[in-house]
């Protein structure tokens, strides 16, 4: 197949952005390293779309939550991630949570299957001359990050993201363990908790600020956190009682052996479809893996604990995208390259994908001599993208979730309560005219996307 654009990485981001492009008709090749030879710090397996640390999208409240609010526009525009992600959904309360095996399997079934895609294992070291979509997120290979580098005529940003171990089932003792959703969202069975009594916790947060940790390499020094995904351990140096108004927060848990709250809990997360393996919620972490293994099996139900994956922390690299992008996510110092995903400084799964599938329509509109305006800034979609190519300042410019703050102000004096559902009913009406205005590409027979991928 000889192809119109070439998109390097697989992952959440290129692999939403080859889809839009090939279901409009263009024929991608789509660049993934992984299984190629080479691997990452923090990948686990070849799969397209792997998710290496939660296997939440976070919210799916779409009425009062601006990431729900985004995963409804993304699937209104055919998002692949999203579809993937609501045939692999797990158990979550009010989040979309999914396995994420089936979710990568799926989405790598889609792709590879797809007439207009062709995934090549190999790795990019030199930034190509054609069109190109940059979504090789936050590892990418020191070459060709070398070469963005020159390209941008700016160092990259970093900052360190960190990985939550992962528990068999079966080791947990729910004699001593729970099934409760907080703020009683789900059916009450979506998480496991933990419980610590005051001595317990103090022991616990001594434990972590004065555990071993992995010492980082001379490159990765004075590299700054994104706050969105602590280590514990950072947030254990910042105060006795950071984590019990943090991820060990027992607001609203009753434990069933005393009928009251517990001075703090730690909660899991079920990880996988068959229930056999959970997330410790929160407990990104640096401790060494035998300091992991000793700590958390301190933990009141857990002292027997099994893991089938331990914490880790890796780098992530940026650019400053306020200040390199235009409107479209093209570099304006070689407009035939376009950036996807976490390299362009959105944080968070759902948003990585987004961008990935609004710099695939971009391409494709401008590969078939369309124009597309980009999504009203009152949109979750427009927001985000507005604050990555311009309304962040470039020279503070950090990862950032989608938040209502990225929103415009609702005008007028309007009640608190009232105000989020103001911004998800204002997004729904700016959202549909721009439908309604997208270009009716001549497609070469577009895959269906509800369909069962034949090998996942």
């Amino acid at each position: 197949m000889t192809h119109q654009i070439h998109i390097v990485g697989g992952g959440l981001a290129g692999s939403e952005a080859a889809w839009q492009l090939a279901q409009a008709g263009i024929r991608v090749r789509l660049s993934e390293m992984r299984g190629g030879g080479d691997a990452t710090p923090a990948h686990h397996t070849d799969g397209l779309a792997e998710l290496v640390c939660s296997n939440s999208f976070r919210s799916d409240d779409a009425d009062s939550n601006a990431v729900g609010l985004l995963h409804q526009e993304m699937r209104t525009l055919g998002s692949l991630i999203m579809a993937q992600g609501d045939r692999h959904r797990l158990p979550a309360g009010s989040a979309l949570a999914v396995d994420r095996d089936g979710f990568s399997a799926g989405v790598t079934a889609m792709l590879e299957g797809h007439p207009n895609i062709t995934v090549v294992r190999e790795r990019i070291d030199a930034l190509p001359d054609g069109p190109v979509i940059i979504a090789t997120g936050p590892l990418t290979a020191a070459s060709l990050a070398e070469q963005i580098g020159a390209a941008t005529g700016s160092d990259a940003l970093a900052f360190f993201d960190a990985i939550a171990p992962i528990v068999h089932r079966d080791s947990i003792d729910m004699d001593t363990a729970w099934f409760q959703s907080r703020w009683n969202k789900g059916d009450g069975k979506d998480y496991i908790n933990c419980p610590l009594d005051k001595e317990q916790y103090l022991a616990f947060h001594q434990g972590l600020v004065d555990g071993e940790k992995t010492p980082f390499r001379d490159w990765e020094r004075d590299t700054p956190y994104f706050e969105g995904c602590m280590p514990i351990e950072v947030m254990a140096e910042r105060g006795v009682d950071t984590l019990r108004f943090g991820p060990m927060k027992p607001v609203g848990l009753d434990d069933p052996r005393t009928g009251r709250w517990p001075y703090a809990v730690v909660q899991l997360r079920q990880d996988n479809a068959a229930g056999t393996l959970w997330n410790i919620v929160g407990f990104q972490t640096k401790l060494k893996h035998a300091e992991q293994v000793r700590l958390f099996r301190t933990i009141p139900g857990l002292q027997n604990a099994e893991f089938a994956r331990l914490g880790g922390l890796h780098r992530n690299t940026f650019i400053r995208s306020p200040e390199l992008l235009d409107p479209t996510l093209r570099l304006k110092s070689r407009p035939n390259i376009r950036f996807a995903g976490q390299i362009t400084g959105c944080e968070g799964y759902i948003e990585s994908a987004a961008i990935g599938l609004i710099a695939g329509r971009f391409a494709a509109a401008e590969l078939l001599g369309h124009d597309l305006a980009p999504p009203p800034v009152e949109t979750a979609l427009g927001a985000l993208l507005t604050h990555i190519t311009g309304a962040a300042e470039a020279e503070t410019y950090q990862p950032m979730n989608v938040n209502f703050g990225l929103f415009p102000p609702i005008e007028g004096r309007t009640k608190k309560a009232d105000r989020k559902r103001m911004y998800t009913d204002r997004a729904r009406a700016a959202l549909s005219p721009w439908l309604s205005s997208l270009p009716t590409p001549a497609a070469e027979t577009p895959a269906d996307i509800s369909r069962e991928p034949a090998s996942a």
